[in-house]
């Protein structure tokens, strides 16, 4: 049984950022299967994962956010930087030899939830506007350069 089940209600509307946020919360379940079977090593193999995938995501959605000229982008980095800085605290604590795990489960699991659902639900109607403008765009000189 998974530690974090998706629920249709964290999703976006954007295919690719539930896409990503889909693969955290697989990390997430990976986590917690190595915790559970003791094993330490892919501990710590899995935190890495996750770390370098959600910063990746971060650049990716704070782009989008860029790219649709959401105003209230500074403010997410924001979020987003404090939220790399606590799971740092959690390798460092982990390399340090000490047991997160259980504690870093925890906490992902709420972040994560109220972050889609709270930060992430505010911007998704000025990105997804831009989207169709941009797919509009495109499929406006597609059309013109065969048919025009």
């Amino acid at each position: 049984m998974a530690y974090l089940d998706w629920s249709p209600a964290l999703d976006t509307g954007i295919d690719i950022i539930d896409s990503q946020h889909k693969r955290i919360v697989d990390y997430i379940n990976q986590l917690h299967d190595a915790r559970q079977d003791g094993d330490r090593e892919r501990v710590g193999d899995v935190i890495e994962e996750l770390v370098d995938y959600t910063i990746s995501h971060f650049a990716f959605e704070e782009s989008l956010m860029e790219n649709a000229g959401y105003p209230f982008l500074a403010p997410h980095k924001k979020v987003h930087g404090l939220f790399v800085k606590k799971v740092e605290r959690f390798v460092q604590r982990f390399e340090a030899g000490e047991e997160v795990a259980d504690e870093l489960l925890g906490m992902l699991q709420k972040w994560l939830v109220n972050h889609i659902r709270n930060e992430d639900g505010d911007y998704t109607g000025v990105v997804l506007k831009n989207m169709k403008r941009m797919q509009r765009g495109w499929l406006s000189r597609a059309l013109g350069s065969f048919f025009g």
